[in-house]
């Protein structure tokens, strides 16, 4: 079992930056894939940005150039930096790992955090 907790979303103008935190307990070692994926107010759930216990790094075109996500196995904790924010960026932002586990893959989220860009 892989438990995920979301911190650091929050109000800030266009233009600023937020710092996203994911902290992961449990079974961390099985995570092969950790990222972040967005849901914008009447929208579908997307992929922002995921690293793969490989290095492998993938960002949805979107935010390319202005999110970098980062890993700290340490402190078994992912980061998101958002930089040059938009209000298109307004979304709820969610953790999620895929884990390998009694041959099984699964798939776990984080109760996600509020990110709210204005004009």
């Amino acid at each position: 079992q892989v438990q995920l907790v979301e911190s650091g979303g929050g109000l800030v103008q266009a233009g600023g930056s937020l710092r996203l935190s994911c902290a992961a307990s449990g079974s961390t070692s099985s995570i092969t894939t950790i990222g972040w994926y967005r849901e914008p107010p009447g929208k579908q759930r997307e992929l922002v940005a995921v690293i793969s216990s490989d290095g492998s790094i993938n960002y949805a075109d979107s935010v390319k150039g202005r999110f970098t996500i980062s890993r700290d196995n340490a402190k078994n904790t992912v980061y998101l930096q958002m930089n040059s924010l938009k209000p298109e960026d307004t979304a709820v932002y969610y953790c999620r790992a895929v884990a390998y586990a009694w041959a099984s893959i699964r798939n776990y989220w984080g109760q996600g955090t509020q990110v709210t860009v204005s004009s």
